[in-house]
C-alpha cells in the first residue's frame, strides 16, 4: 500500500551553488504565501510536491542530479508524492533528453521559467513578492544574487551555455531586497554573481560594483558584505577602495583565477596573462591590507603538461592564498574545449594533481591559521554543535572556509550575534577562541 503523502507540503530540494539556492528560496516563498507548508532539504522529502532544483556546470554535479531525480521518480511511480517538478540548471541544459529519460517527472522547467510551476498546479506567480524570500540559511545571512549569466567564453566553461548573456539586477532592486531581508534580520550578506566584475556592464554601460556595494554597506543593519566570484580580467577596481573604506565590507574576495602559465591561460581563453595576474593580486594586497583571497584552480585541462603544473605549484606557495579550492576538468558539451580540444589527460592523473596542490594548500591554510593565534577577531555566531559553538570571522564565508570553535560553557553566547573572540587554537581548517 502506497504511503500516505503529507497533503499541503512542498518539499524543495537544492543541488549545486547558492545561486540555485537563491531560486529556490523565491519559489518557497511562492508557496509559502499561498499557505503550503515548505520544507528544504528535509531528512525525508514526502510532501504533496517534490521539486528538484539541479546542477549542470561538471560531470560530477550532473551526475548526483540525475541520482536525485530518479530517487523521486521511483517515489513518483509509487505514488508516495503527488506531483514531481524539476528546475534549475542541469533542466536548462538537456530539457528534451530528460523528458523522455524520465517520463515519471511532471514536468522539467529551466533555469528562469521556474515559477510557473506554480501555474501548473493552478495557482499564480505573485509580482509583489518578487524581491521576498523564505531563507534556507540561518537567519542572520543571506546569499545576494546581483546579476545572472556570463559573457566570458572561458574555454572549460559551461555556465554561458545554461545561463546566457550576463544580465544585471537594477541597483535600486537589489538595495530594497537587502532592506526587506535587514528587516526580518539578515545582518550578513554574501553578494554573488557568476561574474561580479561585469555588473552594471549591460545595464549601466559601466563597470557598478564599487557603486552597489557603497550603497549596500549604507543600509542601517548591514555588518557584513562578502564578495564572492569576481573575475580576473577587467577587474573593477574602485572596490578596493570600497572595502578599504567601509568597515562592514570584509576583507574578503573570491576571485577564481584557474591558472597561471600563459600557454593554459591561452588554452582556457582567460583573457589574462601570468603578469597581469600577479600585478592584480599585487595590487589587492596593497590596497587591502590584511584581504583574505579565495581562489579556484583547474587542472587537467587538455594541453596542460607537468611544467604547467609545476609553475601552478609554485605560484601558489609564492602568493600564499588564504582559501584555495580546486578541481579536474570535466569535458562539457557545447563548450569551446569539447568542441576544439582533445582531452587527453587521463582522469586519474587530473585528480592526482588536484591532490598535490591541495596538499600544498593544507600547508599554507595551517601557517596561516596558526597566525592568528592570540589576535581578537570579530566571530559571527552561526550554530550549537556538540561540545561548541560554530562561528566564522568576516574572513570566511558559509561552507567552503574555516570555523570558530568556542565552547559551549562560555556563558551569555547567543546564535546569530557577534562577539570579539581570542584565538587560543588553531588547525589547517578551523580556528579554537574564547
Amino acid at each position: 500500500m502506497a504511503k500516505k503523502n503529507i497533503k499541503g507540503t512542498v518539499d524543495v530540494v537544492t543541488m549545486g551553488c547558492s545561486k540555485n539556492l537563491v531560486d529556490s528560496e523565491q519559489l518557497m516563498r511562492q508557496f509559502d504565501a499561498l499557505g503550503y507548508k515548505v520544507r528544504h532539504d528535509a531528512a525525508n522529502p514526502d510532501g504533496e510536491i517534490v521539486i528538484v532544483n539541479t546542477c549542470g556546470f561538471i560531470g560530477d554535479a550532473k551526475e548526483e542530479s540525475i541520482n536525485t531525480i530518479l530517487q523521486f521518480a521511483d517515489l513518483r511511480k509509487q505514488e508516495k508524492i503527488q506531483k514531481l517538478f524539476v528546475m534549475g540548471c542541469l533542466s536548462e541544459r538537456y530539457m528534451k533528453d530528460l523528458s523522455v529519460e524520465i517520463p515519471e517527472v511532471d514536468k522539467f522547467y529551466g533555469k528562469f521559467n521556474y515559477t510557473d510551476i506554480l501555474k501548473e498546479i493552478g495557482q499564480e506567480y505573485r509580482a509583489d513578492l518578487r524581491l521576498e524570500r523564505t531563507l534556507t540559511t540561518p537567519g542572520h545571512y543571506a546569499y545576494l544574487k546581483i546579476s545572472e549569466g556570463c559573457n566570458r567564453t572561458c574555454s572549460y566553461c559551461a555556465i554561458p551555455v545554461i545561463t546566457g548573456k550576463h544580465r544585471s539586477r537594477s541597483m535600486d532592486d537589489i538595495e530594497n531586497e537587502v532592506k526587506g531581508l535587514v528587516a526580518q534580520g539578515v545582518k550578513e550578506f554574501q553578494v554573488v554573481a557568476q561574474d561580479l566584475s561585469s555588473y552594471g556592464l549591460d545595464k549601466y554601460k559601466t563597470q557598478k560594483l564599487p557603486e552597489l556595494i557603497s550603497r549596500l554597506s549604507d543600509i542601517n543593519g548591514v555588518e557584513w558584505l562578502r564578495l564572492h566570484y569576481a573575475y580576473p580580467s577587467h577587474f573593477p577596481d574602485g572596490i578596493l577602495q570600497v572595502m578599504r573604506e567601509r568597515e562592514n565590507v570584509c576583507n574578503y574576495l573570491d576571485i577564481a583565477l584557474q591558472h597561471i602559465s600563459n600557454p593554459m591561460l591561452r588554452k582556457m581563453r582567460r583573457e589574462i596573462t601570468k603578469g597581469k595576474t600577479i600585478d592584480l593580486l599585487k595590487k589587492i594586497r596593497e590596497k587591502v591590507p590584511g584581504i583574505h583571497l579565495r581562489t579556484t584552480m583547474l587542472l587537467g585541462h587538455p594541453g596542460e603538461t607537468e611544467a604547467d603544473v609545476e609553475e601552478l605549484k609554485e605560484f601558489i606557495r609564492d602568493m600564499r592564498f588564504e582559501r584555495l579550492g580546486a578541481f579536474a576538468f570535466s569535458n562539457e558539451e557545447s563548450t569551446y574545449a569539447y568542441n576544439y580540444y582533445e582531452d587527453n589527460i587521463p582522469q586519474d592523473v587530473k585528480e592526482q594533481r588536484v591532490a598535490e596542490v591541495m596538499a600544498i594548500q593544507q600547508k599554507i591554510s595551517d601557517e596561516i591559521n596558526r597566525k592568528k593565534i592570540g589576535q581578537t577577531l570579530k566571530v559571527i555566531i552561526d550554530r550549537k554543535e556538540d561540545d561548541y559553538f560554530v562561528g566564522r570571522t568576516e574572513f570566511d564565508s558559509p561552507e567552503v572556509d574555516p570555523e570558530v570553535l568556542i565552547p559551549v560553557s562560555t556563558i551569555g553566547v547567543k546564535v546569530g550575534e557577534f562577539y570579539q573572540a581570542k584565538i587560543t587554537d588553531a588547525t589547517d581548517f578551523d580556528l579554537y577562541g574564547e
